[in-house]
């Protein structure tokens, strides 16, 4: 479906203070990751400082996966992208949604409202539009996830990269098909959007006692079902499924959690930027 090079990216956050977080950034631009990933939450620190200290530690760029549209007013998100633009000197990539499960309580912890579906879409679209203000001349590459039709339609029409945000158990034909849509949707811009796929796990490792938690569901059964946040098997075997993904439905741009940095390296070694 497409012949777009390879690159990697690591979803990572500074839990165990700024050492390890910077020690985890060198490593992942050692082993050729493209970019650190940074979810967002007001269990976590902050993603705009901690990405910005990502962008000092070594040559990577760096993005939020996903900032939560309400937990920002459009204006003041849009800020803090475009001087992550700015200071990274175009390294900076904003993922921006409108929020997993758990953001409506963060938004509440803020006092900010957290509108119905369709008003949290509008707050991504006018953040989009403000940072467009913003950033001038420059652009902030947007990555946007889509499920649902209006936000394929919205990613169609905005995003450079598109995450295809399904359940960990969609079936590998109906994310085929998202991305059939998408690309019909995007008409002549399709070919100039990059399509990002998340691994939960790769290689060979047991799955981690929090599988639940992360993925909705546990361990036994995402083993059992095949799921494609999944990437199972020897390196070889793993870089031969990846090329099979990006034949099938597009999918070029991989990030892993940060727990798998060191699984996928070989893989990221075989691949990027083929």
């Amino acid at each position: 479906m497409t012949d777009r090079a390879f690159r990697f990216g690591v979803v990572a956050s500074p839990d165990r203070g700024a050492a390890e977080w910077q020690t985890t950034v060198r490593r992942a631009a050692d082993l050729g990751y493209s970019t650190v990933l940074m979810p967002d939450g007001l269990q976590l620190l902050s993603p705009f400082p901690s990405l910005a200290v990502a962008a000092a530690t070594a040559d990577i760029r760096v993005g939020t996966f996903v900032a939560a549209a309400p937990l920002r007013p459009p204006r003041a998100a849009a800020w803090d992208a475009h001087t992550l633009t700015v200071l990274t000197d175009g390294r900076f990539e904003f993922g921006i949604g409108t929020g997993r499960p758990g953001v409506e309580e963060f938004a509440a912890e803020l006092g900010l409202p957290f509108g119905s579906a369709k008003e949290r879409r509008d707050q991504v679209r006018d953040t989009l539009d403000q940072l467009e203000k913003l950033d001038g001349e420059r652009h902030t590459p947007i990555m946007l996830a889509a499920g649902g039709p209006r936000m394929l339609a919205m990613s169609a029409a905005r995003a450079d990269i598109v995450s295809l945000a399904k359940s960990a158990l969609t079936p590998r034909e109906e994310l085929v098909q998202l991305a059939r849509e998408l690309r019909e949707l995007a008409g002549p811009r399709a070919d100039d959007i990059e399509l990002a796929m998340n691994l939960f796990a790769a290689g060979t490792k047991e799955l981690p006692p929090w599988t639940k938690q992360a993925a909705g569901v546990d361990a036994a059964t995402l083993e059992a079902s095949g799921s494609l946040m999944l990437l199972r098997g020897t390196p070889q075997q793993m870089a031969d499924e990846l090329q099979r993904r990006r034949d099938e439905f597009g999918a070029s741009y991989i990030s892993v959690n940060a727990t798998y940095l060191e699984d996928l390296a070989p893989v990221v070694e075989q691949l990027a930027g083929k």
